[in-house]
């Protein structure tokens, strides 16, 4: 017999233990809860539950074997089914169709234990046993079509997930977890509306992940409450069974920071060792503060790479996300928790005419780098026709057969940004001349930026946010977000209206104890977003200050 290096089952929360290099290595835990009581129309009877098992290519996550059902009965009751559809090829679009036809399953040789719990205790070390034994594995073979050897030689994984077998509005049916979501949407909530214990609670909880695989995310929430459709579909009723070295575990946290109501693009880079074409596209599904984005379409050569990303905007209230990731394929990061942060919380404190500062000194303006041209690009695919003639023989004719290939080629895309600020002195400064003013005085400010591309513009934003900074706070303590006078990928700001100004108006008032001298605007031009990260450039302007507001005011007492 060969000797199995690890076989990892994931199907609940993944739990290692160390067993004999001839089993199994099983990772699992359950959950559920009391089921209620049911009605002559709407019922299950307890046991009555089964596997789908579906083998699964593990250098790229893809079936290869069509799905069968493993069940301790017959279950030849059943007057409606879905077929024998996996979650992966749910989870790739393929539809829910309902089937009227008999119903087929699989009896292995040794019965399995209880899958579905009754009420809320688990059976976990009883299906651990069972999945990781030997007999149970070379059952899974012979009914897949596989031989054993070839099954356990670390080339692929078996993808488990649990079924029910229930009356509902008096009709019998066969349901994964998975169909059971996607049904009852189809019919309105009906189904959770009746059958919520089983169908929404103990039937998606008896199977799920604690370690990303198979492109699903691992689940760490509630293990005795019912659950949503999307939370099902997304993160629940399944298992997987491996036989080889558990892949590297993604990084589980990415920390970025994003400004509130922003429009963003977030990224990982997807990974796979197998193409993806037309035929069979890569993606990648981000799931954000309760919606879900989706990078569909997506062509990658024989072990190559590509960036996926979504865009989407950022809440209007601060506060922390956390973005989940899956994909066909595998990620560099499968969570990523975003900080979203207000700048419009920290303006320059009211000015006062007796406010002093006798030891400042002028200091320098930041001189941070820019990132005013970011580069990437996303792989095309298409079929080379290749049409090659096959001689028939004494009792066939011949043939033409396209023999071709899928060819790739990279487009490239880029993304600059340039941007100009322009400071001067308020318009109610009596005194003013040119770019030359007293202290105590307000300013104006101007920032005009404008991003070029060469790419579709669903890969990038405009700038959004302009925060400035100002000398007298040694460019730190405060600051002010500019107003964004117009939308698009051409975008001019402004100071926003100032509360302590006496006629309202949006500027900036320099501190009456500022020296002569060179004052000095400092800000940054922050998001405008390409999948190869954020624009952003920083500007200065000079004013001068010369006297202070006091002089003009002395001036006027003698007049």
């Amino acid at each position: 017999m060969k000797k199995l290096i690890y076989a990892l089952l994931l199907l609940a929360m993944l739990f290692s233990l160390a067993v004999p290099a001839y089993a199994a290595d099983p990772n699992i835990d359950g959950g559920g809860g009391g089921m209620g009581q049911g009605t002559g129309q709407n019922s299950w009877t307890p046991g009555r539950d089964g596997v789908r098992i579906t083998v699964v290519r593990d250098s790229d996550n893809t079936p290869v074997s069509t799905p069968i059902d493993f069940s301790n009965g017959s279950n030849s009751d059943m007057a409606v089914h879905f077929g024998k559809v996996s979650k992966i090829s749910y989870r790739n679009s393929t539809g829910l169709t309902p089937h009227t036809s008999k119903y087929a399953c699989y009896q292995p040789s040794q019965a399995m234990p209880r899958i579905v719990s009754s009420n809320g205790s688990s059976n976990i070390a009883a299906i651990r046993s069972y999945f990781c034994r030997e007999g149970t594995i070379r059952d899974i073979a012979n009914a897949t079509g596989l031989g054993y050897d070839t099954l356990i030689n670390g080339k692929y994984k078996i993808l488990l997930e649990p079924i029910a077998y229930f009356k509902y509005n008096s009709v019998m049916f066969a349901m994964t977890a998975t169909e059971a979501a996607l049904y009852n949407k189809q019919v309105g909530n009906g189904l959770r509306s009746k059958m919520v214990s089983l169908s929404h609670k103990n039937l998606p909880l008896s199977m799920f992940l604690e370690t990303p695989d198979l492109g699903f995310p691992a689940w760490s929430g509630s293990t005795t409450k019912a659950q949503s459709d999307e939370t099902i579909i997304t993160y629940l009723g399944m298992g997987v069974i491996r036989f080889s070295e558990p892949d590297p575990e993604p990084p589980k946290e990415s920390k970025v920071t994003y400004r509130t109501d922003t429009e963003v693009i977030t990224v990982v880079t997807l990974t796979t060792g197998s193409q993806k074409t037309p035929d069979n596209p890569a993606y990648a599904r981000f799931f954000i503060n309760g919606k879900t984005y989706s990078h569909t379409d997506i062509y990658i050569p024989e072990d190559g790479s590509q960036l996926a990303w979504v865009k989407w905007r950022t809440p209007k209230e601060p506060g922390l996300i956390t973005i989940t990731v899956t994909s066909n394929c595998s990620l560099s990061s499968s969570e990523i928790v975003a900080e979203i942060v207000d700048l419009d919380k920290n303006p320059p404190p009211d000015p006062q005419a007796n406010d002093r500062n006798d030891g400042f000194r002028i200091p320098s303006a930041p001189n941070k780098p820019n990132t005013t041209t970011l580069t990437w690009g996303e792989w095309d695919c298409w079929w080379h026709e290749h049409w090659v003639w096959h001689s028939g023989d004494d009792d066939e004719d011949g043939y033409w057969e396209d023999e071709g290939w899928f060819e790739y080629a990279w487009l490239s895309y880029s993304a600059s940004l340039t941007a100009n600020l322009s400071t001067k002195p308020d318009e109610k400064v009596p005194t003013a001349s040119g770019k030359t003013m007293k202290s105590g005085y307000g300013l104006n400010a101007s920032v005009s930026a404008q991003v070029r591309f060469s790419a579709p513009s669903s890969h990038i934003t405009g700038v959004q946010n302009v925060v400035a900074y100002f000398p007298e706070f040694n460019y730190s303590t405060y600051w002010r977000l500019l107003k964004r006078l117009n939308t698009g990928y051409s975008s001019t700001f402004e100071f926003q209206k100032n509360k302590y100004s006496t006629y309202g108006q949006p500027c900036h008032f320099s501190p009456v104890w500022f020296p002569d001298g060179r004052y000095t605007t400092y800000t940054e031009c922050l998001d405008s977003w390409t999948p190869a990260g954020m624009l952003q450039i920083n500007l200065t302007d000079d004013l001068t200050i010369r006297g202070t507001v006091f002089d003009d005011w002395h001036i006027r007492a003698v007049k």
